[in-house]
């Protein structure tokens, strides 16, 4: 037998969220291991919707073989349930939002995650496995989120309460029902102990945090003590509030806190009690209320006295740089006072951070009389000389800045800096340990969160390639290897866009791999050594792409890099933007895990195009075409930092430096995204297209051109969708089109390599634009004209010929030959000529030009009719055979 069962007084968020996993454990029976809140049962007993569950006084522990309990993790909060909890042979699984408790249920999984309720946890894992929810299912689970986040108020919110709001409401939640179910009236035994709290109300400093606290006592039980508190901290515009309250011979203890600096569920866990940092309870007996009162005062400092502002921890006198030094200057000044980083100043006021590591690889790119501005970090935080320890402590290790500037609000100027060091000493001391968000038994060193996608794979991928990742996982754990698929796959798949562009990275040896690989599915493999890539060739023709993990150097800017072996994260450190800089894990204990070391989620989330490091553009300028291009593809925008990164790599003009190759190859893909005009405009606004051609125009004109291209080609493409247009070219001769004179020995041109593409691009363009200047001149071109002068002509050239014509007639012409005259097929060839008795010669091209000619203008209309028209030119050319 199965129970899902949740903490003692549950309230909406335990019911919800135990809902909710027997949707992942249904043949589970619910049981609650005590009361619940007024509300709660209020529901049970009002609402349409059928929650069955047992009584713990029916329920059998004996025949109870897995208990999955939610919202908590502690044996004190299950009741009477923690005895079965550590039976032999009973399993545990733990789904808990308060990652500050310390564990104490034996367990075979845990999901700990710093979330505002628990439902959020289950609406993360739901949606990874692709479960649906009903009506009421959606509406009670919105009940448990809002409620337990101050309807996304408190402190304690995330992003991912928000992501499962949406999702709740997407699934069909009633937000009238939620605000009627949690929306609570006191009664008036409460209103009176609200009063009494009020009137009772004080404060205490505590370091930098004022706590406000309130006592009070009665003869008669009164519910619902937390909706009291949350109505006094309302009424009082409090940031931090603990309740007393004495009834009968127990006190119970309510916390709240708004402020990131007063961690509630860190001071209640000292009393006895626990929950996380910004709602928190406990339970208190034997002992007097002033005792009580006395103890929580001293739980209060014992858990903030480590809380200080920044200027009790800064470094006033700082060593810092100004933007006009060279990147050599600053080297030199920071190495002589052994600094790892340093804040750049102008007239006092921050304007950028430079580290030791930006400095040495400009220096090893040869960038060193290159001032520091060019380089320096610009998009950073400040904090003011009374930020909280706690907000320090976000910045520099959640945010991973590596100096945080105290700057005075009034003036504006730097009064000094905190470094990481500073925070960790505080934090760890000489341990440099931290107490863990969650753990077992006692304190154990903090884990990065993961996240699971393997449900979110199955939605979403065909069954060929979740085929093709269980063979690669396979083979990877036969060979001692760990696989990950990396790159544009994992950035399409959390975007929920079905990518079958499939590149798997090795730790280990990938070209071994690659071999082993293609010997399993019988298939072919393409090794590039040098590179320690491969390319397997399945037996059905789908092509995977293989790479060794590996880390990059560049010999100087805009060179190609060499290569060496590395492990998964500097292999992600090597690409190009936050989004394409993750993995998932393919094989092993942790497989299906999204490996995520850079936020490359957080950016996908606000539509951020973000590059890893400060020389990025120096080291590959061609990333400056595709964030243009993943741009105008995701409708992202680069950040502060990024924008100013490129630019500074425009004003330096290294993109002079790129082979033609891949100058050629980015326009090229740039031009085959969907209404390419955008990102051709973009390419304008920040200074790329003069590295095509320094005379490429890009006005309305070229604008409107584009658009036209665009038109025909997709009107094109549906009629004819067995011999699409290479649109990419079409807009390559719009974008070239006012060009005097395209030369690809030029040294700005495109592309020795791809001289020829281009030379038949400029010979189209040519013919297209010679074909619009003689249709002008014609009133009304005969078929037999419309014939000969678009058979020469490409698709391509025929559509932006089309495009580019002003006259409607020639647009029609083109539809014409297009949908009828293209693929006329003449009635007599060559062959029936010679039979007529004509010698060979060239007067039998023009023998069967005239009859075409005829033919193309209705003049004939059957082969014998052909024929007669030979004989009739024949004749009339008799004398010159």
């Amino acid at each position: 037998m199965k129970i899902i069962t949740t903490h003692l007084h549950a309230d909406f968020d335990c019911l919800a969220s135990m809902v909710a996993a027997r949707k992942l454990y249904p043949d589970a029976q619910l049981v609650f291991p005590g009361s619940q809140e007024k509300n709660v049962r209020e529901y049970l007993a009002q609402t349409d919707f059928q929650v069955s569950y047992r009584k713990l006084k029916n329920l059998s522990f004996g025949s109870v073989r897995q208990v999955i309990i939610v919202d908590a993790s502690t044996k004190k909060r299950v009741g009477a349930l923690a005895r079965l909890v550590e039976k032999d042979g009973v399993k545990v699984h733990l789904y808990d939002h308060h990652v500050s408790a310390k564990i104490d249920i034996p367990h075979e999984l845990a999901v700990i995650r710093e979330r505002g309720s628990t439902v959020t946890i289950f609406c993360e894992l739901l949606r990874e496995r692709g479960v649906s929810l009903t009506k009421a299912e959606a509406t009670l689970m919105a009940m448990g989120l809002y409620e337990d986040t101050g309807s996304l108020t408190f402190s304690s919110v995330c992003p991912a309460d928000f992501d499962a709001a949406r999702w709740l409401l997407e699934q069909g939640a009633d937000l009238n029902a939620v605000s009627v179910s949690i929306l609570r009236e006191l009664t008036s035994l409460q209103i009176e102990m609200l009063n009494r709290l009020i009137k009772n109300l004080d404060y205490e400093q505590v370091g930098s945090v004022t706590v406000a606290y309130s006592t009070a006592s009665t003869p008669r039980y009164i519910g619902d003590l937390a909706v009291i508190a949350n109505k006094l901290m309302d009424a009082e515009t409090l940031s931090a509030l603990f309740v007393l309250v004495r009834m009968g011979d127990r006190i119970s203890l309510i916390a709240r806190s708004r402020v990131e600096g007063v961690d509630v569920g860190q001071v209640t866990a000292k009393m006895g009690g626990g929950g996380h940092p910004s709602a928190a309870s406990a339970t208190i007996k034997d002992i007097t209320l002033p005792q009580a009162a006395a103890l929580l005062k001293r739980s209060l400092k014992e858990t903030l006295e480590h809380s200080m502002n920044a200027k009790e921890m800064m470094i006033e006198r700082v060593i810092a740089v100004q933007p006009g030094f060279t990147i050599a200057q600053a080297k030199k000044l920071m190495t002589r006072f052994d600094i790892g980083g340093a804040p750049a100043l102008d007239n006092g006021k921050v304007v950028g951070l430079i580290t030791m590591q930006i400095i040495e690889k400009a220096i090893y790119l040869q960038m060193e009389d290159k001032p520091v501005s060019d380089f320096m970090i610009n998009e950073f935080s400040t904090v003011a000389p009374d930020t909280p320890f706690q907000k320090v402590e976000e910045l520099i290790l959640g945010k991973r800045q590596k100096l945080a500037p105290v700057v005075d609000p009034s003036t504006g100027k730097m009064t000094g800096i905190i470094s990481r060091g500073i925070v960790l000493n505080k934090l760890y001391g000489d341990s440099l340990f931290k107490p863990p968000l969650k753990g077992a038994g006692g304190y154990q060193i903090r884990h990065p969160q993961s996240k699971n996608v393997e449900g979110l794979i199955k939605e979403l991928m065909p069954e060929s390639i979740l085929k093709l990742f269980e063979l690669v996982a396979k083979v990877a754990d036969e060979n001692g290897y760990t696989a990950y698929v990396v790159g544009g796959f994992t950035r399409d798949l959390l975007l929920r866009t079905r990518s079958v562009d499939v590149d798997i990275v090795i730790e280990g040896d990938g070209v071994d791999f690659a071999r082993k690989l293609a010997e399993k599915v019988k298939g072919r493999v393409h090794p590039h050594k040098k590179f320690k890539t491969a390319i397997v060739i399945m037996p059905d023709g789908f092509k995977l792409d293989v790479a060794t993990a590996r880390i990059e150097y560049y010999a100087h800017p805009a060179a190609l890099p060499t290569v060496e072996t590395s492990a998964i994260r500097n292999d992600l450190f090597r690409r190009d933007f936050s989004i394409n800089a993750m993995a998932i894990r393919l094989n092993g204990a942790k497989a299906n895990t999204l490996i995520d070391y850079f936020g490359g989620q957080a950016d996908l989330k606000t539509h951020s195009l973000r590059v890893l490091h400060n020389l990025s553009f120096v080291e590959d300028p061609t990333r400056a075409y595709r964030a243009v291009r993943f741009e105008h593809r995701y409708g992202f925008t680069m950040g502060k930092q990024t924008i100013s990164l490129l630019k500074n790599a425009v004003r330096q003009q290294l993109f002079n430096r790129l082979s033609g190759e891949r100058l050629f190859s980015e326009l090229e893909m740039i031009l085959k995204e969907r209404h390419p005009a955008g990102a051709v405009s973009r390419m304008k606004q920040l200074g790329l297209l003069k590295f095509i051609h320094p005379d490429l125009v890009f006005d309305s004109i070229a604008e409107r051109l584009m658009d036209q291209c665009e038109d025909f080609l997709a009107w094109h493409n549906l009629a004819f969708p067995a011999r699409s247009a290479s649109k990419w070219k079409v807009y390559l001769m719009a974008l070239f089109d006012r060009l005097e004179k395209i030369n690809i020995s030029e040294e700005n041109m495109i592309s020795a390599s791809a001289a020829q593409i281009i030379q038949k691009i400029a010979t189209n363009l040519k013919q297209a634009n010679s074909v619009i200047q003689q249709l002008s001149q014609s009133a009304s071109a005969p078929p037999s004209l419309l014939y000969r002068l678009f058979s020469p002509l490409s698709d391509e050239a025929l559509i932006f010929l089309a495009a580019k014509s002003q006259n409607e007639e020639t647009r029609q012409a083109v539809t014409r030959f297009f949908l009828s005259l293209k693929n006329t097929k003449p009635h007599i060839c060559g062959a029936d000529i010679l039979k007529l008795g004509v010698p060979p010669s060239k007067k039998v091209g023009a023998i069967l030009e005239a009859v075409m000619n005829a033919q193309l203008d209705g003049e004939i209309k059957t082969k014998d009719e052909a024929q007669d028209m030979a004989r009739k030119v024949i004749n009339e050319i008799k004398g010159e055979l």
